[in-house]
């Protein structure tokens, strides 16, 4: 089921990212609308990245300490 764009949306208050997020409400695809919305900002994107790196060095760092000490 699509909704269309432009059915009804003629007024003047009516902000197009909220009706983006109320699309993506009535799909049943916020998450993804998020992690998208996310990533495509330059900041998020660094923390996206940042937190991976910090996740898997953790992660090494648990494995050579349980193996070596």
């Amino acid at each position: 089921m699509e909704m269309d764009d432009e059915k009804g949306h003629n007024d003047q208050t009516d902000w197009k990212g909220l009706r983006e997020i109320d699309r993506a409400i009535s799909e049943n695809r916020l998450t993804s609308y998020s992690w998208k919305k996310a990533w495509a900002d330059p900041w998020g994107r660094v923390g996206f990245i940042a937190f991976a790196i910090l996740l898997i060095a953790f992660i090494i760092y648990v494995v050579i300490y349980d193996l070596v000490l």
